[in-house]
């Protein structure tokens, strides 16, 4: 079977859509966790520590200052935007844990499924 042969079973199995549609509805939520972590989450957090604002922590690689981030990345400066990965983090750790709760939850479906299964009746020896 060539590669162009076996590309095509793939795809007729239905596969490729399956994994298309998964693609679609992972952005659509990647989207909604970003919002949640940005506009919800990390302005809460940041109030509780102090009011300081992740998305604007950084440093400066280098000797020179700079009194805001966006004057920092005008000036072309090398930066390690900090506050940036920490956001980044937060929402690859909510991802993470959504994915493991719905794995849970199939898994959880799928057991009460096999166990509401009538059992075979059993074979007769003769």
């Amino acid at each position: 079977m060539t590669i162009l042969e076996e590309f095509k079973a793939f795809a007729i199995k239905g596969n490729v859509i399956d994994m298309a549609v998964g693609i679609v509805i992972g952005v659509a939520f990647q989207k909604v966790i970003d919002g949640f972590v940005n506009l919800i989450l990390m302005p809460v957090v940041g109030l509780i520590i102090g009011g300081v604002d992740f998305k604007h922590l950084y440093v400066v690689l280098g000797r020179q200052t700079f009194e805001t981030l966006e004057m920092a990345e005008k000036s072309g400066a090398p930066l390690l935007k900090y506050g940036a990965f920490i956001n980044i983090l937060i929402d690859f750790f909510i991802v993470a844990w959504a994915i493991f709760l719905a794995v849970k939850v199939m898994n959880r479906l799928r057991g009460q499924a096999e166990a509401a299964k009538p059992a075979a009746p059993p074979e007769s020896v003769k």
